[in-house]
């Protein structure tokens, strides 16, 4: 299961690694590294790399791609900040809040998808997200789930000051759910199912009321990216050709999505389900439309307000534009002198022209 954990802690030593270093430069190469966590929007990087689709298009362009799992996601992103890894799999926010707060300039070469249903708030006997005032809320505290918690409380006119955070891993969630001291959580899939099987239990508010926010990306080393062009061209090629056999709708793709879910701990039925609850970018076009949308750019400034307000942008962070980020069309939220996090539709866009 893919930990989506950001917590302040992991947030702190990973800045650590790269603070007050300039990001490695990176000289054109030939062998990357590309790491990877256990979550229904990445499993296909796994499934890529053991039936050799990795391979193929890592020889089209004379290269090694190493392709690897962590079971750890922080540990992931530790990993791809200190320079370990050229590649990474992260959601919009950590990308932000680790490696680019932590001064390593990088690129969403691929969006893969967005939650649309994964994350959820869940309530005890309890039907209406407004009854979630005065609770005690367990979540992993600084995730996504704390995003979805603040964006749902905004909804009912509400704010954190109307309810008490629990900082809960994500290991120990559905037993503290069975506790009778907890009526309140937000968490993930696959937890969110096994929490919504508990009697009582009510979903009140998930990631579909927020379509676009919690986004899962591909992201490199902006330097040896664009040093290495290439590397961007196979990843995009290693993804569209995975999306292709998965979402076969015969034998091939039901094998496919059957061996990924095993990988996952699931079987079919559950990855699809898991599935159903996202928005999966499938086609090049798709992904193409999505980042160059005024979406991505709404959702960005409103994750770095959240991350400036919990103190996720770096002690120097004087306001949320200390960071910048540049858009797909160019345009720049916050300090354009100081563009850590991008996005940039040019390998998604390669891909739906037949350019690869």
């Amino acid at each position: 299961m893919r930990s989506r954990l950001s917590t302040l802690f992991a947030l702190a030593c990973a800045a650590a690694l790269v603070t007050g270093a300039a990001p490695a430069l990176a000289a054109p190469k030939k062998d990357f590294k590309v790491a990877w966590s256990i979550y229904v929007g990445w499993m296909p990087w796994g499934y890529a790399a053991d039936t050799g689709i990795v391979k193929k298009w890592a020889d089209k362009y004379g290269l090694t791609i190493e392709v690897t799992q962590f079971n750890d996601y922080v540990e992931s992103i530790n990993q791809y900040t200190a320079g370990a890894f050229d590649a990474l799999t992260v959601t919009n926010m950590d990308a932000l809040s680790v490696p680019a707060a932590g001064g390593v300039d990088t690129t969403t070469v691929i969006v893969g998808d967005f939650s649309n249903g994964n994350d959820a708030v869940i309530l005890k006997n309890k039907t209406k997200l407004a009854d979630i005032k005065g609770q005690k809320v367990n979540l992993v505290e600084f995730s996504v789930s704390h995003y979805l918690l603040a964006r749902g409380l905004e909804s009912v006119k509400m704010t954190e000051r109307d309810v008490k955070v629990v900082n809960t891993s994500d290991a120990d969630m559905v037993a503290a759910y069975k506790t009778k001291g907890v009526t309140a959580v937000v968490t993930w899939n696959p937890l969110v199912s096994e929490i919504l099987q508990e009697k009582g239990a009510n979903n009140v508010f998930d990631s579909s009321k927020i379509p676009g926010e919690i986004m899962d990306l591909m992201v490199a080393n902006t330097a040896t990216l664009k040093d290495n062009p290439d590397f961007g061209k196979a990843l995009a090629g290693i993804w569209y050709e995975t999306m292709a056999v998965m979402t076969d709708t015969g034998e091939k793709g039901a094998a496919a999505r059957s061996a990924m879910g095993k990988a996952s701990g699931t079987d079919l039925a559950g990855f699809d389900s898991q599935l159903a609850a996202t928005k999966l970018f499938a086609k090049a076009p798709e992904a193409v439309a999505f980042v160059r949308s005024p979406e991505v750019g709404a959702t960005m400034d409103r994750v770095r307000k959240f991350l400036f307000a919990k103190k996720l942008l770096g002690d120097a962070a004087k306001s949320a534009d200390a960071i910048g980020i540049e858009l797909a069309d160019g345009k720049i939220l916050g300090s354009a002198k100081n563009v850590k996090f991008r996005f940039t539709d040019a390998y998604m866009a390669a891909a739906a022209d037949g350019k690869l």
